[in-house]
């Protein structure tokens, strides 16, 4: 079992053992959602995701046409896990939300046309100028 949480741990995200899709995303709306450069989610199967506590949605228009859900506490603001229409089957959770310098690096690294130069993902096998689908 892992666990993710918000700063405040009023809202978090039991995960059973299961390895994560990570992908690294530098598209203009993740930079904004984590005031980074990139934002980093963890993927996993939605049967294996638990949430405890409250939490507040916004939803988004994403660029394959459905919506992206940033789902965050409403106590501290800090978001905590994402879910698309795209794959209504996986919950994505925030890397950052582990706390775990250990956590798996991402394999995937997406809308690098976006990209700081400075913050290019050496990790990542597959790169992508959008999306998975560019």
């Amino acid at each position: 079992m892992r666990s993710a949480s918000c700063s405040c741990g009023a809202l978090r995200a039991d995960i059973a053992d299961t390895a994560p899709v990570v992908v690294a995303c530098h598209c203009l709306d993740c930079q904004r959602r984590t005031g980074s450069p990139f934002g980093v989610v963890a993927y996993y199967p939605a049967g294996a995701v638990t949430i405890k506590g409250q939490s507040r949605e916004f939803a988004r228009p994403a660029a394959s046409g459905g919506k992206f859900r940033s789902c965050f506490c409403p106590d501290c603001g800090s978001s905590v896990f994402f879910k698309t229409d795209k794959h209504p089957d996986s919950v994505g959770i925030a890397v950052g939300a582990f706390a775990d310098p250990e956590f798996p690096a991402p394999i995937r690294s997406v809308w690098e046309r976006s990209m700081h130069r400075w913050a290019a993902i050496t990790s990542a096998a597959q790169h992508f100028e959008r999306g998975r689908t560019s």
